[in-house]
Formats: structure tokens, C-alpha cells, sequence
């Protein structure tokens, strides 16, 4: 192969000045083996370039895509794409990553680009448009105040439809801190990114891309991706059991995403309706028609709208549901839907338990059609407005002020304007105002817009600071991030993961293990395997923290920063378990590194990538370090546990007729918890009263310039074991049941 030859990374990141209109490329060959791609060379880049106390409203500011190098080269479900900025919702405004699905990661790939920095602050509204190699600033004039549905139809009808636009919406424009970005229709890359482009007055990023990556060994490539789908990958959220007993099937799980079964369509499908059937492991064609989350999101009456199953570049699981409602058309103009998260069951999920609006649920709990309409016509609005909804708290702030008569209280006389006796009475149509009032951030006029800035500010507005002990808030962080996967999810290890970034983790490893289906018993002989006897407590019934515990959510951080990294779908990575009963049910820990290797031609170890992606978290914990405040406002606190780890009161109270570590409960124990913290901070070599990173960790991770940045700030931890001291080896584990790996067995 010759010397000068790129294998992965296409070898540049464009750079677009908006303030002077320069635009130039730079080499990443140096980020590359430390910093992977995607969340880490986002996080480097933020890091080396956006100083400690920048405002996200500052042209100081920057917002940064990256990609990694699996994006585009024939690995499954390799069509990520991470962000990285300041968050303009929380304390402190620090670094947070917005990732998302959709073309965008590969289009960006295939136009020769790892990543983009856009900086400065255009004086006009405008959009970036790279087109391979050509890039430039374009007059988007026209296209400010439209919605992210209209501009990206305007935008695909000038420059093709081979272009993948991401946009902002009206809540971006208005610089609303929950304001997201939407590519492909329904995408959205969220935690305010919208908002800081639209401060910089982007209105949309539009790609082209028509190159190719190259792959150092494409068979193995293709052996790998072959063996993946046959035998280890199971359904979204890599539940590996179907939701129904099935002739192959040894084991079901009424609550696994691997929905398909005989005499479940797709019922309105272009064509005519396809059965979904029962696609077994080994069916490499069938892997598509597992997953039909429109059913399993919406309920039974969601079927006859259901189109397809689609999903993001590179995908064959395909979790996300498109449907088309002839009522919602009529309602909001918009003839299709498509999502795959919370912005699909925004209502039924999130508003219902504590709106309990009457015809929306039969008796026995069904969704009804009265359903469908709530969450589809809430996620077409919030989707074309490019509001963001801070993984569903946007919607928990709606329902609880409405129903606890906070919004009557503080609209007054504009209280009646928004309709909710009618959304009571079956009417879900005023919700098109209230979250265009919201998206407005015309809190002068329209107070309800207070919602959009989170609960740091409208709690402090309108004194209802016992929001944040409720558990109806579900928000965990007295910094203004909600529950993603928390306490609910083993515990102390969820609890763990749901404290270390800066909004809310967006963590799936955990939550793949323990929604996967397999029988208890089951999983913790698998838990032991990987992270030590005692990893794994049934749910709802937890046992007293331990060092396998603390392993388990050291590998559950690690493992979703690698994959933000590599640009991997976290809601499938990694690969645990799996649905093949002749492997034992275990998965294949390897698979990221044998791609890696395979891609790159480069061989790796996954503790190799592991420790990688340990550098990119404590190099964000570095950064937060040193742009946090403490208690007085002082710029530049170490107290992680005191400042930054703190977990709301709710989980400690909650069910409070049960004692902590007793079946039938997930309610934290206060001495547990600060035990629980101590064991991850040791498990990453933190300091174990600060929770800081230490010389030790820095220099074991090659983090010089951050151990004297934060040696000079004083801001430096103490103690801290050495790297080879506290790790685990994983390289190995589960290597009994690896089967026919085309990697191991050549």
C-alpha cells in the first residue's frame, strides 16, 4: 500500500471564519490515534480553541462536526455524527456533544472532510455549503423565519437531492436555549446547538459528498459486517429476544423493541402492505423487519399509518418509523413523519401520566388513535420548529405547569389563549401555539416561552424550585439535565453515568444489557464475565455498591464516548450479547476494535480504544474543571462531587414506605451513592474526594497540556492509581463465544 494513502479518516477538517469569510483546511493526521474522530477530535478542538468562560452566545464560540473513521466504510450502523459546543441551558455553559443520526456523517465523510469548525458570527443570515471540495458562504435571506421541513426542501431543490441539509428552525433563529439542529427531515443534534448557530446567524450546513473512503482490507470488511448481522446484533436498543414467543425463539420479552411478528404490517406501505413476520438470527435479508417502532412507540392503531421502517446511513436494523396520517396532514400540512426517539411518543410518554386526557387510553392502558394524534402532531411541530426538547423535559415542564396551575397562574389572561380545554377535550391542535409561542423566545409578550430555557430559569421565575425533588421531573442534576437512563437502569451504575458530562449522558450501553430480554439469571452470568461477580441486581431490587459496579458504569462510560467517537449507534453498540441461542447468547466486545483494524489497517486491542475514549472523557472533565464555577462564582472549581455530581433528592426519597436495597424499589441510599462516586473516580484515576483529574491520570492518558493548565489554575487533583493498575483487560472477554468471527478465525 502505498505511504500516502488515507485509510478511515479522509485526512482534513474545513474551517469556515463567518466573520471574515475565510475558509481554509487543515491536516487531523494529528488527532487521529489519540483522539479517534467525532466526540473526540470535537471535545480537542473545543478544548485547545474556546477559552474557559466564553458565553454560547459569544463569537468566541464555536460549533464543531466531526465524524469518525468507520463513518462511510461499510461498517453497520457507522452513520453517527457528533457536534460539540457550549450548552446554552446549564450552569456554566459548558462543553456539551450533540449527536445525531441521519446522512449527515456520511455525506460530510464523502465530501473528503473528517470534520467542520464553523466561528465568527456572519452579519447576515447565511448557510455553509460544501460540495467535495468546494466550500463557501451562501445568502440564506430568503430562508430565515422558514421552518427546518421548508428549507430543506428549498435547499435539496437548488443544489439536488443528493445533499443532506441540516437546519435550524424558527426556536433557532430566535436563539431559544432549547433549540436543536435537524438533518434529513427528522434528525435532530440537540443541547442548543440550534440556538448558537442561529447566534451566529447559520441557518443550515448543506453537504455533497461523491467520494470514497478508503478501507486498508474491504473483505474483512464485508466478512465482519456479514457476521455482525447473522449472528450477534439483535434490534434497537440491541434487544436480542422478540417481544413475542416465536417458533425459533427460546425466549421473548414483552418489552423488547424487536417488535416484528406474524400479522404485523407495514400497512401502508407503497405497494401494499409487507408482513414483518418473524426475521430469525442468521436471516441476513430479514434484519430490516425487526424493529417496528411506529406499533411499538404509538400503539396497535399506529399500524395502518405505518409506511416503513428507515433508518440512518449505514443501518440494517432500521428503527425509524415513518408514517403518514391523513388528519395530521390536514392539521399541520405535513404529509410525513418520521422519528425514532423521544420526539415520537412525546405525548404518551411524557404528558398523559400527569394530563390524563380522557379517550387517549383504553381501559386496560392500549394507546388509542386519539393517541396517535397527540404524539405525531407534537413531533411534526417541534420537529419543522427545530425545538429541542431536552430528552423529554421540554414536555414533562408543559404538562406539570398546566396541570399544577403554575401556567394559569403566571400567563393570566393569556392562559385561556392556549387552549387547554380543548387538548382536554380531545383537541390536540393547540399545541401548534403553544410550541410556536415556545419556540418564539418572545418572553416579554409570551411568557410560555420561559419553558424553552429550562428549568434553571422558569423554576427561579416562577419559585417552583421543588421541581427538581419531584420525581415527576425525572430531572437528576440540579444543573438542569433530566434522567437518561438513571437509577431505573442497575442502579448505582445508571446513577453513576447519568452525572459525569454536562446535560444528560445519552448512555445506551447499560440499558441494551438490561432491556436485551435474556433471563436474569442469565445476565449476571454474562456480568460476571465482563465485569466481576455482583455487576448485575435484578431491577427494582439493588444490592449495596461494589468494584463490579463501579467496572460496569466505568465500561458504560467509556463504551458510549468510544462509539460518539467512532460515530457508531450507541442505541446498538456495543454488540454484549446476542441473539443466538448456539452462541451461548454472548456477543462479541471485540467487533469495534476487529473494524477498526479492518478499516484502518492499523491493528488495535478494544483496551487500546477503551483507553482512548477514557482520554476523551477525562479530557471533558478537564474542560469542565477549568470552566466551572464554584460556589461563590469564581471561574475554575475541582470540587466535582460538591459542584458538579450531585444528584437531585427525589431518587433518595422516592417510594417512601421502602427501604433502600429491598425488592420492589430503585431508590437511592444517600452513604451508598458518595460511596458509589468514589469507586468511579478511583476506577478512572480521578481524585477520589474531588472527583478531578489528577497528574497520575494525565500523564498515564498523554494529557500534558491539561495536567498544566490545570497545574497552573491549581486546579490539579491528588493521588490517583496508575493506568495499568486499575484497568481491566477486556480483550479477551467472552472470547469462548466469538464463533465464526471471519477476524479470529482467518
Amino acid at each position: 500500500m502505498a505511504d500516502n494513502v488515507s485509510y478511515g479518516w479522509m485526512g482534513w477538517i474545513a474551517r469556515v471564519n463567518l466573520t471574515s469569510g475565510e475558509i481554509t483546511e487543515e491536516s487531523d493526521e494529528a488527532l487521529q490515534k489519540d483522539y479517534i474522530g467525532g466526540m473526540g477530535f470535537a471535545n480537542k478542538i473545543m478544548y485547545d480553541e474556546v477559552p474557559a468562560g466564553v458565553d454560547w452566545m459569544d463569537e468566541e464560540n464555536k460549533a464543531v462536526l466531526a465524524v469518525g473513521p468507520l463513518t462511510g466504510a461499510g461498517v453497520p450502523l457507522a452513520g453517527r455524527s457528533t457536534w460539540a459546543t457550549l450548552s446554552t441551558f446549564t450552569k456554566d455553559h459548558l462543553v456539551v456533544d450533540c449527536h445525531c443520526g441521519g446522512q449527515l456523517g456520511a455525506k460530510l465523510k464523502y465530501s473528503g472532510h473528517d470534520g467542520l469548525i464553523i466561528e465568527g458570527k456572519a452579519d447576515k443570515p447565511v448557510y455553509i455549503l460544501i460540495d467535495d471540495d468546494e466550500i463557501s458562504i451562501e445568502d440564506a435571506s430568503a430562508l430565515w423565519g422558514k421552518g427546518t421541513r421548508e428549507t430543506t426542501e428549498a435547499l435539496c431543490k437548488k443544489h439536488g437531492v443528493d445533499v443532506c441539509v441540516a437546519a435550524i428552525g424558527p426556536a433557532g433563529e430566535n436563539l431559544l436555549p432549547y433549540a436543536c439542529v435537524i438533518n434529513t427531515r427528522s434528525h435532530s443534534a440537540g443541547a442548543g446547538l440550534g440556538a448558537v448557530l442561529g447566534s451566529k446567524n447559520v441557518k443550515a450546513v448543506v453537504v455533497r459528498g461523491t467520494k470514497g473512503v478508503n478501507v486498508a482490507d474491504p473483505q474483512m470488511v464485508a466478512d465482519l459486517s456479514d457476521y455482525m448481522i447473522e449472528q450477534v446484533i439483535g434490534s434497537n436498543n440491541n434487544h436480542v429476544v422478540p417481544s413475542t414467543q416465536q417458533s425459533w425463539a427460546e425466549y421473548y420479552d414483552k418489552g423488547s423493541r424487536w417488535t416484528a411478528k406474524k400479522g404485523l404490517y407495514w400497512a401502508a406501505a407503497e405497494g401494499g402492505a409487507i408482513e414483518t413476520g418473524e426475521p430469525k438470527p442468521f436471516e441476513l435479508n430479514t434484519m430490516g423487519y425487526r424493529c417496528m417502532k411506529s406499533t411499538k412507540d404509538l400503539g396497535p392503531e399506529a399500524e395502518k399509518y405505518t409506511v416503513k421502517m428507515a433508518g440512518c446511513h449505514g443501518c440494517p436494523v432500521r428503527c425509524y418509523a415513518q408514517v403518514k396520517h391523513p388528519k395530521i396532514l390536514e392539521m399541520t400540512g405535513y404529509e410525513s413523519m418520521g422519528n425514532t426517539c423521544v420526539p415520537n411518543f412525546p405525548f404518551s410518554s411524557y404528558m398523559q401520566s400527569m394530563m390524563k386526557v380522557p379517550g387517549t387510553t383504553t381501559e386496560d392502558g392500549a394507546l388509542t388513535e386519539q393517541s396517535v394524534l397527540y404524539n405525531l402532531l407534537i413531533q411534526a411541530i417541534v420537529d419543522d420548529l427545530g425545538l429541542w426538547c431536552n430528552y423529554a423535559q421540554l414536555y414533562r415542564d408543559i404538562a406539570h405547569t398546566y396541570v399544577d396551575g403554575i401556567l394559569e397562574r403566571e400567563l393570566g389572561d393569556q392562559f385561556a389563549e392556549y387552549g387547554f380545554d380543548k387538548i382536554m377535550a380531545g383537541d390536540p391542535t393547540p399545541f401548534i401555539k403553544i410550541l410556536s409561542d415556545i419556540a418564539s423566545n418572545d418572553t416579554e409578550n409570551k411568557p410560555i416561552a420561559w419553558l424553552g430555557h429550562g428549568p434553571l430559569v422558569w423554576t427561579e421565575k416562577w419559585n417552583d424550585a421543588a421541581w427538581y425533588d419531584d420525581s415527576r421531573s425525572c430531572l437528576i442534576n440540579y444543573r438542569g439535565w433530566p434522567v437518561h437512563h438513571a437509577i431505573e437502569c442497575f442502579g448505582q451504575v445508571g446513577g453513576l453515568y447519568n452525572m459525569v458530562f454536562n446535560r444528560d449522558d445519552m448512555i445506551h450501553s447499560a440499558v441494551n444489557f438490561q432491556g436485551c430480554g435474556l433471563p436474569i439469571e442469565l445476565k449476571q452470568e454474562m456480568g460476571a464475565e465482563m465485569w466481576g461477580e455482583g455487576a448485575v441486581d435484578p431491577d427494582k431490587n439493588y444490592s449495596p455498591m461494589n468494584e463490579a459496579k463501579a467496572e460496569f458504569a466505568w465500561w458504560s462510560i467509556v463504551t458510549d464516548v468510544l462509539h460518539d467517537s467512532l460515530t457508531l449507534c450507541n442505541w446498538v453498540w456495543p454488540m454484549a450479547m446476542a441473539p443466538a441461542k448456539e452462541r451461548s447468547y454472548r456477543g462479541d466486545l471485540d467487533l469495534e476494535a476487529q473494524f477498526y483494524t479492518a478499516v484502518i489497517g492499523q491493528e488495535v486491542t478494544i483496551d487500546d480504544l477503551y483507553k482512548a475514549a477514557e482520554r476523551i472523557m477525562t479530557l471533558q472533565r478537564a474542560a469542565t474543571v477549568r470552566g466551572m464555577t464554584d460556589d461563590e462564582g469564581a471561574m475554575g472549581c475541582n470540587d466535582m462531587r460538591g459542584v458538579h455530581d450531585i444528584m437531585t433528592e427525589w431518587p433518595f426519597t422516592k417510594d417512601p414506605d421502602i427501604e433502600p436495597f429491598t425488592a420492589g424499589t430503585d431508590k437511592m441510599e444517600h452513604e451508598d451513592w458518595e460511596t458509589a462516586l468514589t469507586m468511579l473516580y478511583q476506577r478512572f484515576g480521578w481524585d477520589e474526594k474531588l472527583g478531578c483529574p489528577t497528574a497520575q491520570c494525565l500523564d498515564d492518558l498523554g494529557l500534558s497540556d491539561q495536567k498544566a493548565d490545570l497545574e497552573e489554575l491549581g486546579l490539579l487533583g491528588e493521588g490517583g492509581a496508575p493506568y495499568d493498575e486499575r484497568t481491566r483487560t477486556y480483550a479477551g472477554v467472552l472470547a469462548d463465544y466469538c464463533g465464526d468471527n471471519p477476524a479470529l478465525n482467518a
